[in-house]
């Protein structure tokens, strides 16, 4: 059998990528501050499983809990399980200059990007590893992880950090010689509550919001839904799937 952990499954591309594996007969454990419910109905029309955990991944406690109990299920799996991890969720803020920034603010934005999605792969791979279970890890990361913008260093910083992450896990692996995957995925611009908070930043604390501004206007903001079906596809092919890769959506579009 085929299983998911998504974080961030509330909305946006998390949404979509729960939504489109549980209808591909994946299935899906949830991971975020709040559930979306239509997911359980979207289950139960295709005969499988959504179980919802709730977390605020900022919290480290609240993330040592939830891996527990995914952990818990994992010890009742055998070899022929296959699991999918995609680490999806993440904050854009804090939004101004690096000068400006506070401790407090680099801490909450570190936790939920780096710290949070790390451990869960970390615990989820070792797991998996013992049981034997089948193992590919997703990244989200961003452009922003190659191209530096004015106001933005943490989450440039952050997705920097998940790149090399995920080509040393990657790395790992194959040194090891075993069959897991670890691989990130790049979703491009898409029209998410992300856009629409970017697109309310003061221009002094983001200097290229007119033309955030722009992209919504001029609809070139891509779909979620669109964009992960692409994030599955590349997931699910693990024939072709290149440890450590990057993967970019312009490149499938």
């Amino acid at each position: 059998m085929k299983y998911a952990v998504v974080t961030g499954v509330s909305s946006g591309l998390g949404f979509a990528t729960a939504k489109l594996l549980l209808e591909s007969g994946i299935h899906v454990y949830g991971v975020s501050r709040t559930d979306e419910s239509t997911l359980m109905d979207v289950a139960k029309e295709n005969n499988v499983d959504y179980v919802h955990y709730p977390c605020d991944l900022s919290e480290r406690i609240e993330v040592a809990e939830i891996l527990e109990k995914l952990v818990d299920k994992l010890n009742h799996w055998t070899e022929n399980e296959q699991l999918f991890v995609v680490n999806n969720a993440a904050v854009i803020q804090p939004i101004k200059p690096a000068h400006t920034l506070t401790q407090e603010e680099l801490a909450y934005h570190y936790e939920v990007n780096v710290l949070a999605p790390i451990q869960l792969m970390n615990t989820l791979l070792a797991k998996s590893m013992e049981r034997n279970v089948t193992f590919v890890g997703l990244n989200v990361t961003s452009g922003a992880a190659v191209n530096p913008l004015f106001g933005w260093s943490a989450y440039c910083s952050a997705k920097a950090s998940i790149n090399m992450y995920t080509k040393t896990v990657a790395h790992e692996q194959n040194e090891l010689q075993t069959d897991n995957k670890m691989i990130a995925f790049n979703p491009g611009i898409m029209d998410t509550n992300m856009q629409a908070e970017i697109r309310s930043t003061d221009q002094a604390n983001f200097r290229m919001v007119e033309q955030f501004k722009q992209y919504k206007q001029q609809g070139i903001l891509s779909q979620t839904e669109a964009v992960a079906s692409i994030l599955i596809d590349i997931m699910t092919d693990e024939a072709n799937i290149v440890n450590g890769t990057i993967y970019d959506v312009n490149d499938y579009t």
